[in-house]
């Protein structure tokens, strides 16, 4: 096997676990780095309200690009079902696949997002002195979305073969070159927001041309030839299975999310730049987290190409608690030390305390958000994508819409304090309803057709 490749179906699950997730929690680390790095920069030489143009944007990009970002997630799935079952001319089939559908997704983001953006702003009651700089970020950030695509598919495929580390060493270069045009930009010439922007375009044009790079010259079934590059109807109608439910569950959550940005924006650029610090400070737990959940997609996958449940169940225990702990424990620490934290992004005490009351009600429990994802993407993994979109549409995203529509009207219960409760509740709610799903449905079902 070629040395960037990990084998999941055989040896050791918790090293294996480990080794694929590792680089994958760093390589998500220093892009929550260099994109801290935008909400830095701004925030401590341009100000709060180019603080919260940046900050606040995050809910509208997540928006608009979750749905393809779900087709990433069903490229990995499908190529680590091929490589686990050792289908040499399918996987070949799909890896140019997959890249021809990030450049068709990329192109279509960019022509329909950059419209949508003032509307969007304006529907979520963007305040008046935060609007323009969000809309020029937005605008320009988008017109870099082909290759946004072209990396995360990329690196869909590459970590089909459990290579994670070379995307994390594509990341650093990318990544180096986002903090120095920031600094560059916005400190020599004091382009604000639009540097910043510029910055992220450029640095992730870089990547997509490094992932290519990569691809051209696998020395296996994963070699990209530029000249192939073409949709296979079989193959994008296995992506979109997997990956069309995931991206629609993304899209949910980034609609719940907005409706929380939007009961946020009415408390002022204040809450919105303490919330945008907070958001900025959890990335690094949440990312931790997803990273095992990534494990839990990739492992299940492979092994499922392979024929062996009895490794898909115990990976089960395995990535659930140690997803959980990670989100404990970072969570906790990050709580501990946010104030001087924080301080990194605003030297305003008022946005410092708004961030505060965020931080106490996620950070400290965040690892229940983990174990909400590890087992959506088990059960995903096992090739049924519908059924986690599902139960995060009524479980986490509909309480907490329902929860801003009902608990937050109250006089009483009309704070900050009651909108980030409501995430606690809805990961619990959620959890219970996968796990419930997988050991009442989905395990004999299992049982049943992988013996």
């Amino acid at each position: 096997m070629n040395k960037n490749s990990l084998d999941m179906t055989e040896g050791p699950i918790v090293a294996k676990l480990m080794a694929f997730s590792v680089p994958l929690i760093l390589s998500n680390i220093l892009q929550l780095l260099f994109n801290a790095c935008d909400v830095i920069v701004v925030g401590k030489f341009s100000g709060d309200e180019s603080l919260a143009a940046v900050g606040s944007t995050s809910v509208i990009i997540n928006l608009l690009t979750n749905l393809f970002m779900g087709l990433s997630i069903g490229t990995n799935v499908v190529c680590s079902n091929f490589f686990g079952a050792k289908k040499s001319k399918e996987l070949n089939i799909a890896v140019h696949t997959a890249i021809f559908l990030s450049i068709i997704s990329g192109i279509f983001l960019t022509v329909i997002a950059i419209p949508l953006v003032k509307p969007i702003l304006i529907l979520m009651s963007s305040p008046e002195d935060v609007f323009p700089k969000a809309k020029i970020y937005l605008k320009i950030y988008f017109c870099g979305m082909t290759s946004t695509m072209i990396y995360n598919f990329g690196s869909a495929v590459l970590r089909a073969k459990g290579d994670t580390k070379r995307p994390l060493l594509i990341l650093i270069l990318s990544g180096i070159l986002n903090v120095v045009l920031n600094l560059i930009f916005v400190i020599l010439f004091k382009m604000d927001v639009t540097g910043v922007s510029l910055a992220t375009v450029i640095s992730q044009t870089l990547s997509a041309f490094l992932i290519i790079f990569l691809l051209m010259h696998e020395p296996d079934d994963f070699k990209l030839n530029l000249k192939n590059l073409k949709l296979n109807r079989d193959i994008v109608i296995k992506i979109v299975k997997i990956g069309v439910p995931a991206g629609v569950q993304g899209i949910i959550f980034s609609l719940s999310n907005m409706v929380i940005q939007t009961s946020v924006n009415s408390f002022g650029k204040i809450a919105v730049a303490g919330n945008s610090a907070s958001q900025s400070l959890e990335g690094f737990v949440y990312i931790s987290m997803n990273s095992i959940a990534q494990g839990t997609l990739t492992f299940t996958s492979q092994n499922l190409g392979a024929g062996k449940i009895s490794r898909i169940k115990k990976v089960i225990f395995y990535s659930q608690m140690t997803a959980f702990l990670f989100g404990l424990v970072l969570g906790n620490l990050i709580y501990y030390f946010a104030k001087p934290l924080l301080s990194l992004y605003t030297d305003t005490p008022e946005s410092v305390a708004v961030a505060m009351v965020r931080m106490k009600y996620i950070c400290t429990t965040y690892g229940l958000c983990g174990l909400m994802d590890c087992a959506a993407n088990l059960i995903r993994a096992l090739g049924h994508s519908m059924t986690p979109m599902l139960i995060t549409l009524f479980g986490a995203c509909g309480f907490r819409i329902l929860w801003i529509f009902t608990v937050f009207r109250i006089p009483e219960y009309h704070s900050l304090d009651s909108i980030y409760v409501s995430y606690c509740f809805s990961w619990v709610v959620t959890y219970l309803i996968l796990m419930s799903v997988y050991f009442f449905i989905f395990k004999k079902e299992l049982k049943n057709s992988l013996k």
